[in-house]
């Protein structure tokens, strides 16, 4: 579900769509403000949507009541079941893929290692014609000016100062601040300040030009480097970036994380060797020795290429473990009345 700051008159369902499959969508549609739900027409193009109504008869369903309702999906599980056997796998390019870019349980080398590799990785996407998303609005606080200064417009550099002030005054107004956003782990690893996490974190986003700033869960268009607005906790950033297009996250750690995504894979990146040997089942790729450029640009081609071999189906940890149903987390802003 898509999020907006600003007041709205329709609610826009997002779905991420593969072709030959059906969204389903059950619930109880009345709403107070008139609000209603409006299909996108690039999602209606895509797929097969059905909203099924558990209150009252309306289109498309002749249902009542849960019992009825829960019968009516698993019917139509079972005819997309039938259709995903005729599905083949076939090659697409690089230029298909859209990385997020996640960290989470950063530590001090974090920033020496994990994320200049991650940094090194999106470069190559970029190269290949693929997208890149870097987010976690306030966690760049403080650095915000190394992607200014890499927008390819001043419009769309004016843009991430306009998400840091929104952010400045959001936290102002919850009695909180920006520059306190680093946590009990991340002290414990050696962050000492946000400063000290931002100049880090954007790393992360390599070194190609900013090529559009886009809202939490928007669309992501431009071909290489997007920033998303998108909050500093690790499955609401997430699952913007999913809906916003991402088919692919990677996911940098310092102290450690289990973290999993569905519906596209997510590939953990230590900070340390030790860590990557402490947490064998859940870290798929050991960062930890890439502390000089050379190492860092050798290792980055190795995760590029880690990437792209889970993209085509590999599995990443999370995935072998079973991880990642409970990680949807849309971002809600603002009173829930």
């Amino acid at each position: 579900m898509s999020h907006s700051r600003r007041a709205a008159t329709t609610t826009r369902l997002r779905l991420l769509a593969l072709e030959d499959r059906a969204p389903l969508v059950a619930g109880l549609c009345d709403q107070r403000d008139g609000r209603t739900f409006e299909i996108l027409p690039e999602i209606k193009a895509m797929v097969t949507f059905a909203y099924l109504n558990l209150a009252r008869d309306s289109y498309p369903s002749l249902l009542g009541g849960t019992n009825a309702t829960v019968a009516a999906i698993v019917e139509r599980i079972g005819v997309i079941a039938e259709s995903l056997e005729k599905l083949e796998r076939r090659p697409v390019p690089l230029s298909q893929l859209t990385l997020g870019l996640q960290c989470g349980g950063s530590d001090a080398a974090s920033a020496i290692t994990a994320n200049p590799t991650l940094g090194v990785a999106s470069d190559l996407l970029v190269a290949a014609g693929g997208r890149v998303i870097l987010g976690e609005t306030p966690e760049i606080f403080g650095a915000e000016q190394l992607l200014r200064e890499r927008a390819v417009t001043p419009e769309v550099g004016a843009r991430i100062d306009e998400k840091i002030a929104w952010w400045l005054d959001y936290a102002a107004r919850n009695g909180v601040e920006l520059d306190s956003n680093p946590s009990a782990g991340n002290r414990e690893g050696g962050i000492t300040t946000i400063w000290e996490k931002s100049l880090g974190a954007v790393l992360k986003g390599g070194s190609t030009p900013l090529s559009d700033v886009v809202d939490y869960a928007a669309p992501v268009v431009s071909r290489g480097l997007t920033f998303m607005d998108t909050p500093g906790y690790d499955p609401v950033s997430a699952t913007g970036m999913v809906a916003g297009g991402a088919n692919v996250l990677a996911f940098t750690t310092g102290r450690g994380s289990v973290y999993g995504s569905r519906p596209v894979p997510c590939l953990k990146i230590s900070s340390t060797t030790q860590l990557y040997e402490r947490m064998p089942d859940d870290i798929d790729f050991d960062a930890g020795g890439a502390t000089t450029r050379a190492a860092q640009l050798e290792r980055g081609a190795q995760l590029f290429e880690a990437i792209v071999q889970m993209a085509s189906g590999g599995l990443s940890k999370s995935e072998l473990l079973g991880f990642g149903a409970e990680e949807i987390s849309p971002w809600r802003v603002g009173a829930v009345l």
